[in-house]
């Protein structure tokens, strides 16, 4: 499941605290108060207004407390992992809300229930049967994490193209067809999810992401990679495995700071000659493709631990292969 930060994160104080079998909880001067992994169905008010985190992953809710709604100083709530339907309604209230996690739910739609928030600065909706993202996700100037994954998703609000300081965006396993030209305009993202889509080409616009350092796109329907993808100059990791790749552009030889690049099951026939300017590249996984041949140019980066090779039905395997396994490189045939 998908991983988010905590109320430590945002130095936030979580006390665990008993449920009573009558009246209200004994409770502490702590700002965060931690409910999970309980199986609660209900959750009876607590009445602590100076409420800043409140946790109440791992239990059986259908809806979120109605009190919820009297804690204006809440910065953290995590309702990860419940029974929730409907669209949470009394997130309205919680205008300094800053993280909120409602991921591995059954929520179709989140309705206007983001609305009022500007002041998210992570997102998690992950996991949930979701057809749309509400366009106001895109009136948080502050959001750096949105975690959309494993959803139903289509299409993407054009709202998101506002989110000026996005560094993580999560959009994996839905049903996209396609990413919007704006992605272009997300200049502060450092790292892309899109994998287990039914993506069947890249926007030229992703090569202005010149911040970003890893971009996982595998199992989905590329055939082709935007010839701009050079401009992805600080990129580390390039993951494209399971998709429909027959050759690849020139450019990527501009990815000198490439440190691991996935291209198995695709149907690649060769490589580029430029594939020498990979010279940080220490992973390179080239299995299940149809490559016949291999650049000899290979034997010439230096920083490469491991080369995989299995099942490609090469002709030959260049003589100076050999040299990276005597340097130490792990060279799988």
């Amino acid at each position: 499941m998908t991983k988010r930060p905590s109320p430590l994160w945002y130095g936030l104080t979580m006390t665990k605290v008993s449920l009573p079998l009558h009246g209200r909880w004994a409770t502490d001067n702590a700002r965060g108060l931690d409910l999970a992994g309980r199986g609660l169905e209900h959750i009876p008010e607590p009445h602590r207004p100076d409420l800043e985190a409140l946790d109440l992953d791992h239990n059986r809710l259908t809806a979120l407390p109605d009190w919820i709604a009297d804690l204006p100083g809440l910065r953290f709530l995590s309702a990860y992992h419940n029974d929730l339907i409907e669209p949470p309604h009394v997130l309205a209230a919680l205008t300094h809300l800053e993280v909120l996690n409602l991921s591995a739910n059954r929520l179709t739609d989140l309705g206007h229930s983001l609305d009022r928030l500007t002041a998210l600065r992570m997102i998690d909706v992950g996991h949930n049967p979701l057809t749309t993202l509400p366009a106001a996700v895109g009136s948080n100037p502050d959001l750096a994490y949105l975690y959309a994954s494993d959803g139903r998703l289509t299409d993407l609000p054009g709202s998101l193209s506002q989110l000026a300081r996005l560094t993580y965006l999560n959009l994996a396993d839905n049903q996209l067809a396609s990413l919007p030209e704006w992605i272009g305009d997300l200049r502060a993202l450092v790292e892309l999810r899109v994998s287990g889509n039914r993506l069947e080409r890249l926007p030229e616009e992703l090569g202005r992401l010149s911040d970003l350092r890893e971009l996982h796109a595998l199992n989905n329907r590329l055939e082709a990679l935007p010839l701009s993808i050079g401009g992805l100059t600080n990129l580390r990791v390039l993951a494209l495995q399971g998709n429909r790749l027959t050759a690849l552009p020139d450019a990527l030889g501009e990815l000198t700071a490439l440190t691991d690049l996935d291209l198995r099951f695709n149907q690649l026939a060769t490589l580029p000659k430029t594939f020498e300017s990979l010279t940080a590249l220490r992973r390179l996984d080239l299995r299940a493709n149809a490559l016949k041949t291999l650049p000899s140019a290979l034997a010439e980066l230096p920083n490469l631990e491991r080369l995989d090779l299995r099942w490609n039905p090469l002709d030959r395997v260049p003589d100076r292969v050999g040299d990276l396994e005597r340097r130490g490189c792990v060279v799988l045939l």
